[in-house]
């Protein structure tokens, strides 16, 4: 391979003949462009009036650094000259980071959609009029004709022409799209009709219809929803784990709700059966990575083999803590492993020296999708010895052929039982245990030789969010001050240097810079981040935190009229439309996770006005959760969390002595999603006065106590750790 044949965002293989205004900015993505040859704006007033006062059409190219195919199109076409001439002489192009400005990704993507019959991704490539309305719009195209699309230079010509000569054409679609984006911010835009359902309508037949359509598109042999590409729908998962709890609560639901119990319209499949299958499967295949932790993209197949190389944050938060609550559910220690593994990749990999978590890994290295993680024999034989390496090339299905593709390399995944394997060595099972653990350490050290996939560590506050809360979980659950400090410090990190000085949250935060207006997400998942590192440290400050942050949320997001919100504040900057995403996709929507911070905050503070904020939305998406539960996992889990008791558990001791730890220890011993919990010394005056959950609730004769509460009715409060477990239903 020549250096012609490399990406331009390869270390050491930098073109600085061109620099363009993206020098300037901070998001790793648009530094990859800042030497290409194409005049590249980042989005802004100037590049807007530029394309005002020439009368030229806007080049829009939207993406992020851990795409592959946004590097191909990089190197085929942003490299390319000919091409950048072309694109700087009609048109004014501007380069956007889906993860700094998801408002404008979310906005054309809809216009990608539009006309691509539903096939949207990235890279996106849209024409806009100066107003910036779109006239056409794609996704990835090649440099010169193939893959049976057009060449990228044709598409160019062809639209610069379009835009000079068929001006009214051009005017008539950006006209109809002006009219889609003044309807697209309205809940009647996305089929949620304008009445809400009345609380008493809406009961268990939502949640066990959508529970049975789930159960309809398991995958039963290799687990998951649907075939190839295969995505890990964590949410949905959560969701049936719910579900689970609710059979496990209520053995008598059958009868109660034929549709459940009806074997003609459900399957003969459990939630529970659905989640453990999922899991095991994930755990065991590629997607998984067996030497360095944590999860990959999504798998290209449908059995989980061969993934899609990039590693996301979220994707790990969410997988994360969906093994963590599986774990409580089943008690099976892998669930608790494969956690443990991937929030210590975090640790290892994607924490900065302050706290914060990064993005994204790419998909790539040295030019190739995959290359850093897939293993041929010889590599292996260079590394282990003939019996480490014969055993792991049995369990973790290393063949001389391959299944990567043509490279004759292998994606890493447990293709047989680890006592399978050593029983034909002769081996036991604890002994080959160890011969693999041996084998994953020398393999990984000898992988971290090899030239490393680029890190985007930039540190984006949503997806930091649903990081911490997973830490923070997890500190609860394993008792770990590990885990508890890497919530702390990551929750101080953004408090601090992801704020302006009135308070508002920022979006992004790289090399000393935070900028850009905070979103809808930012503030909802952050402040649910907040919510879960409070009851896992019992630091009141984190509290009154995500209660600051949650009143914020109501005044600059909150939709007067008909409710939930909006994913930009009212004070953003004016765009074509105002985004609302009220579908959960790969990250929960921002209304989803509002919902839930507002139902956890009620039930902390008995604040009223926070319920019925959440009550409100909740009420309206009720039908679309029941009809496509795989785009509402996370409304699904608040609506639950609605319908169901509350329970509140309030605890009257120092959380540093003993006597106190056992009772926190036992509201830990269980999943117990709609349960919250507050815990105090009597002297700590800020979680006193801030937490009504805690108010005017002594300690019985100087000991620590606890206190339940549920569905409107308290328990006498109790000293000992066996009478709260009692109560609690653990005994």
């Amino acid at each position: 391979m020549s250096d012609s044949d490399l990406p331009a965002n390869l270390p050491g293989q930098p073109d600085h003949r061109y620099t363009n205004r993206l020098i300037d900015e901070t998001s790793p993505y648009l530094l990859q462009h800042a030497h290409n040859p194409v005049d590249w704006y980042p989005w802004g007033a100037e590049a807007l009036e530029r394309s005002r006062t020439e009368d030229k059409p806007i080049l829009l190219s939207v993406g992020y650094s851990a795409c592959h195919w946004c590097h191909v199109m990089e190197h085929e076409s942003f490299e390319n000259e000919r091409i950048a001439t072309i694109m700087n002489l009609n048109f004014v192009p501007i380069k956007v980071d889906r993860e700094e400005r998801p408002d404008i990704d979310a906005l054309y993507m809809d216009a990608v959609q539009a006309m691509t019959s539903g096939h949207g991704g990235w890279p996106m490539t849209v024409f806009l009029t100066p107003e910036g309305l779109p006239f056409y719009a794609g996704t990835y195209f090649p440099a010169e004709d193939k893959h049976g699309l057009p060449g990228f230079d044709k598409v160019l010509l062809r639209m610069a022409q379009y835009y000079r000569t068929q001006r009214t054409a051009v005017n008539e679609t950006a006209e109809e799209f002006r009219t889609f984006y003044q309807q697209r911010g309205t809940l009647a835009a996305v089929g949620v009709r304008n009445v809400p359902m009345l609380a008493s309508e809406v009961d268990i037949s939502v949640l066990t219809t959508a529970e049975g359509k789930l159960l309809r598109q398991f995958d039963a042999t290799y687990g998951g929803f649907g075939g190839a590409p295969k995505f890990p729908h964590s949410l949905d998962l959560d969701f049936l784990l719910r579900m689970h709890l609710r059979a496990a609560a209520q053995p008598a639901r059958a009868e109660r709700f034929p549709t459940l119990g009806s074997k003609a319209s459900q399957p003969d499949v459990t939630a529970l059966a659905v989640v453990t299958r999922t899991l095991d499967r994930m755990a065991a295949g590629g997607i998984y990575d067996h030497l360095g932790g944590g999860f990959h993209r999504y798998s290209v197949d449908d059995h989980w083999l061969v993934p899609h190389f990039e590693k996301m944050l979220y994707d790990n938060a969410l997988l994360a803590r969906t093994y963590l609550h599986a774990y409580q559910v089943t008690g099976n220690a892998r669930y608790a492993r494969i956690c443990r593994e991937t929030l210590d990749y975090i640790r290892r990999q994607m924490t900065s020296p302050e706290g914060g978590f990064y993005a994204t890994q790419d998909a790539d290295s040295e030019g190739q999708e995959g290359k850093f993680y897939v293993w041929s024999p010889e590599e292996l034989r260079e590394v282990l010895d003939d019996d480490h390496c014969d055993l792991f090339m049995a369990v973790y299905g290393v063949t001389e052929r391959g299944n990567f593709e043509d490279t004759g390399a292998t994606v890493l995944h447990l293709a047989r039982s680890v006592a399978d394997a050593a029983a034909e060595r002769g081996l036991s099972v604890e002994a080959a245990e160890k011969r693999l653990a041996d084998a994953r350490m020398a393999l990984y050290a000898a992988r971290s030789r090899r030239v490393w996939p680029a890190t985007d560590d930039k540190i984006v506050t949503a997806w930091n969010g649903l990081m911490v809360r997973v830490f923070a979980e997890a500190a609860a659950v394993f008792n770990s001050q590990t885990y508890a400090e890497v919530a702390a410090n990551n929750a101080t990190f953004i408090w601090e240097h992801l704020r302006t000085s009135n308070g508002r949250l920022l979006r992004t935060y790289r090399d000393g810079k935070a900028h850009v207006a905070g979103y809808l997400e930012d503030y909802a998942c952050y402040a649910a981040g907040l919510l879960a590192t409070y009851e896992a440290t019992f630091d009141a400050r984190w509290f009154v935190a995500a209660r600051e942050l949650a009143d914020q949320m109501i005044s600059l997001f909150a939709d007067a009229d008909e409710g939930g919100f909006y994913d930009t504040a009212s004070d953003h900057e004016q765009l074509v439309g105002r985004p609302r995403e009220i579908a959960d996709g790969a990250t929960p929507a921002g209304n989803s996770v509002a919902a839930e911070v507002l139902l956890w905050l009620a039930a902390l503070t008995g604040e009223e006005r926070y319920r019925h904020s959440a009550e409100g939305i909740l009420l309206k998406l009720a039908p679309q959760m029941a009809q496509n539960p795989l785009g509402y996992g996370n409304w699904l889990c608040q609506l639950d969390r609605w319908m169901s008791p509350s329970q509140e558990i309030a605890i009257v001791g120092d959380p540093a002595e003993q006597e106190t730890l056992d009772l926190i220890e036992v509201t830990r011993a269980r999943y117990r999603p709609n349960t919250v919990i507050a815990c105090a010394a009597p002297d700590d005056l800020l979680a006193n006065a801030a937490i009504s959950l805690l108010t005017g609730r002594p300690s019985l004769e100087g000991f620590a106590t606890a206190y339940v509460c549920a569905n409107f009715t308290c328990n006498l409060p109790v000293t000992d750790a066996t009478a709260l477990a009692e109560q609690l239903g653990d005994e």
